[in-house]
């Protein structure tokens, strides 16, 4: 009863024989006959992108339109020369873009940690620069000379004479009751500062503090003299420092009106100078600027005179962006978009003594200024590699405004920060990326919607007609006029043409992801030259292509070197009972590789149900996982049992140890699984791809010729026996574009290529048994793969309700169970 072969009950039913598909399905050639030219000397280089009629309107509309928020995210270019080609497709749209002005950076007088913006018409800001640099020359070397007129000379020493005599006014009267007394003033120094100080007179002149003292120690003063003197300083003291603090007041205003008398002398001078600059550049930061230099110098700097004759630090005019005279818009590709070259910086200048200082004039631009009026182009990944420079960027299309700020990298201590006054910008973002960067933004950053509301889808393929090829050698002939290649004549174009249906993945597409075929272009056109071709042929593309291959194959010869020696275990012949050869693809580089992978299935009585080793090893990608669980509704889909499914079943991908992961061995897991249920053993000389949903309809996979290929190369390296093959899914065939050799041996029946569309059909070509279809009473036939494994799936219950897990039934399941015991 429990024997895995199910010859002691129904006899297996035969299946009908399938049909390979013919050579003619397993590639679409290209004709160099339909080809309208000879060479690509014969046309026209065709610059740009070709066949994006819509994404590139879509980026001319992005381009024109100037409503907030429509920068512009372009998805699908890719390649290393993506940057070159969308600044090229903005110079072929040529639109006009508005004339950025020039920006221009001045200290602020009123706050020095806030630099003022100076924004002047296109291309003025050299001439301002040069104007107030020699306003500042003067202000330094010529100021001073200019306020020693014979006028300014007269009036400083009236305001002096004034003063004289309001000190004598004060001082004369007091000296003369001094004078009487017997006593005068004299001068001493404190310190610092010169007092007037009482002594005695004698002989008529005042003696000094070292004169008295001497006269003291000498006796020559007597002591009742001396206190004399004391009593009446004492007395006269506080009158003499009355006197002084008013003849000082009287100096200080002096001093004050003088400097008021040469500060407006210094304004007179220096308001004539700069009415011209003002006439010249008539915007309103330069009147203000022009008016605080005009005070500073006037009460400052022109009192400041040194050994340097260069313009005053304070009065530079920092030109952080000019623009020439011309009409052009500014497109400005960042290749490396941090936050410091985005909104620029303010750089730090280091001092001898290890500390640092700043000013207006270390203010740099960075690409978001140089891109103002104009357009500024992006690599959306290298752009999130820099978060700080993703949020500058947000911040500042947010807020249409470019805050330049130090990097944040240097020393916190090295200065006073600045804070320079915002830059209004008007420019448009141009961000390239693929399609899981848009929805990745789009998903986690609120703002990206509304910031880039303009998509310019670029296709990734372009329809296979005379069209189509004629736009393929446009692309060649500009290829060789730029790089000095020899001509490629039709039949290399025809090659190229098929080898980029097969990049595009579909017979009537061609790919416009040109990165791949400009390398084998340019390796063709190198094979052409050392053969002293004067045309690149067909024969140097295939060459080309084979070779480029063949240099990033060395994983997949190991691979093949391993199922050689039998390190790696694939049955290429025979067959055997829950063991199928499934297909993987491995991605090295650009290219893709396919290789057999062996599935086994294990069956017993259980409750467990189906079990994913790969998954219980934490070895399984999600769309693995989904696609093993459709296997688990399949199943009962297939079977429909009216009791439960009471096996245990593992499979597993043998020899696998990393990560798997996508649907499309779906199908050959479903085969496995019935063939280790059923005991029916499985053809090994053949392999199976293609995914399956609940209902048993075989679809569409990705790399089907890949996966073919490496079936193919397996064979041949173990030894071609011509009962060999691939079953793949039937959606499948339209598109294929397999190598040449595999095309060859299909034709010599070497190997084969079936197409399926149902698990029914794939379960005949593997088993050679029928499927089985249910009847009018939804029956199966008993010699059936399907019918066997019912029969199967009903002694694995019964026997699991016995004696493995012993389950609840109710009477009816019971007196089922205690039947088909009676039966055995």
């Amino acid at each position: 009863m429990h024997e895995h072969s199910p010859t002691h009950q129904d006899e297996l039913i035969p299946a009908r024989a399938v049909e390979a598909l013919s050579t003619d399905d397993l590639r679409l050639r290209c004709d160099p006959k339909s080809i309208g030219f000879n060479s690509t000397a014969d046309i026209d280089p065709l610059p740009g992108v070709i066949g994006q009629e819509t994404a590139i309107e879509a980026l001319r509309f992005g381009l024109q339109i100037h409503a907030p928020g429509q920068n512009v995210f372009v998805r699908g270019l890719t390649g290393t020369g993506r940057m070159t080609l969308i600044s090229r497709l903005l110079e072929e749209i040529r639109l006009a873009c508005p004339l950025a002005k020039d920006r221009c950076y001045v200290h602020n007088f009123d706050e020095p940690d806030r630099p003022r913006l100076i924004t002047l018409d296109r291309g003025r800001s050299p001439a301002f620069r040069r104007a107030i640099d020699r306003l500042s020359g003067f202000i330094r070397n010529d100021l001073s000379n200019a306020l020693k007129s014979d006028a300014q000379a007269e009036r400083s020493a009236s305001l002096e004479q004034k003063t004289q005599r309001q000190v004598e006014k004060l001082v004369d009267p007091f000296e003369k009751s001094l004078r009487e007394a017997g006593y005068g003033l004299t001068s001493v120094q404190v310190g610092a500062i010169t007092q007037a100080a009482i002594f005695p007179l004698i002989d008529g002149e005042t003696v000094g503090p070292e004169e008295w003292d001497q006269l003291r120690g000498s006796g020559k003063v007597t002591k009742a003299e001396v206190e004399r003197f004391r009593k009446k300083r004492d007395e006269l003291e506080p009158e003499l420092r009355s006197i002084a603090q008013e003849v000082g007041r009287l100096r200080r205003e002096l001093s004050e009106s003088q400097r008021t008398l040469r500060a407006d002398a210094a304004r007179t001078i220096l308001g004539e100078l700069t009415a011209v600059i003002a006439r010249d550049f008539s915007e309103p930061a330069v009147g203000t600027f022009l008016n605080g230099v005009v005070e500073d110098a006037a009460t400052g700097h022109g009192d400041q005179q040194d050994e340097e004759s260069g313009p005053i630090d304070e009065y530079l005019v920092n030109v952080v962006l000019s623009r020439s005279g011309d009409d052009s818009c500014p497109m400005i590709v960042e290749d490396t978009p941090t936050a410091r070259n985005l909104l620029g910086t303010i750089e730090p200048q280091w001092m001898p003594d290890g500390g640092a200082r700043t000013d207006h004039t270390r203010i740099r631009a960075g690409s978001l200024l140089r891109a103002d009026g104009g357009y500024l182009i992006l690599d959306a990944r290298d752009l999130l590699r820099e978060s700080s420079g993703w949020h500058a960027l947000v911040k500042t299309l947010r807020t249409g405004r470019l805050e330049i700020a130090p990097h944040e990298s240097t020393p916190g201590g090295w200065g006073p920060s600045l804070k320079p006054e915002a830059i209004p910008l008007n420019i448009k973002v141009i961000l390239l990326g693929n399609a899981e960067t848009y929805h990745f933004l789009d998903a986690e950053d609120p703002d990206f919607p509304h910031l880039f509301k303009v998509l310019a889808d670029f296709d990734t393929s372009i329809p296979r007609d005379a069209d189509g090829i004629t736009k393929y050698g446009g692309v060649l002939a500009r290829i060789v006029r730029e790089e000095d290649h020899p001509h490629f004549d039709r039949g290399a174009v025809a090659v190229l043409v098929e080898h980029g249906a097969r990049i595009a993945g579909r017979r009537d597409r061609l790919t416009t992801r040109f990165g791949r075929l400009v390398d084998i272009a340019h390796e063709a056109a190198f094979i052409a030259g050392e053969g002293g071709k004067k045309r690149v042929s067909g024969d140097n593309v295939r060459s080309a292509i084979r070779r480029s291959k063949d240099r990033a194959a060395l994983p997949s010869r190991q691979f093949q070197d391993l199922l050689e020696d039998g390190t790696i275990r694939v049955m290429t012949t025979g067959s055997a009972v829950g063991q199928v050869n499934g297909l993987a693809v491995s991605q090295l580089g650009p290219l893709t590789f396919g290789f057999p992978t062996r599935i086994t299935a294990t069956i017993g009585p259980g409750s467990a149900g189906v079990i994913n080793v790969e998954r219980e090893a934490e070895l399984s990608g999600s769309i693995h996982t989904k696609g093993f669980y459709i296997l688990g509704g399949l199943l009962r889909h297939l079977l429909q049992t009216d009791h439960p499914l009471a096996f245990h079943a593992s499979i597993a991908f043998e020899q696998s140890y990393g990560g798997i992961d996508g649907d499309s061995a779906s199908m050959a897991e479903i085969c496995c699984l019935l063939s280790a249920l059923t005991g029916i053993p499985i053809r090994q000389d053949l392999a199976i791809t293609g995914a399956i949903d609940q209902v048993g309809n075989i679809l569409a996979i990705g790399a089907a010729n890949e996966k073919i290929e490496g079936f193919f190369d397996t064979c041949k390296r173990i030894g071609l026996t011509g009962s060999q093959g691939v079953v793949i899914p039937k959606a499948n065939a339209p598109d294929l574009m397999l190598r040449e050799d595999v095309v060859e041996a299909c034709a010599s029946g070497k190997f084969r290529v079936y197409t399926v569309d149902r698990v029914e059909s794939a379960l005949e070509l593997l088993t050679g048994v029928i499927a089985g279809e249910r009847d009018d009473q939804g029956k199966l036939p008993g010699g059936s793969v399907l019918g066997t494994s019912v029969k199967r799936a009903f002694d694995y219950w019964v026997q699991a309700a016995r004696t493995v897990e012993p389950l609840e039934l109710n009477p009816e399941e019971s007196n089922r169970v205690e039947k088909a015991g009676t039966a055995d």
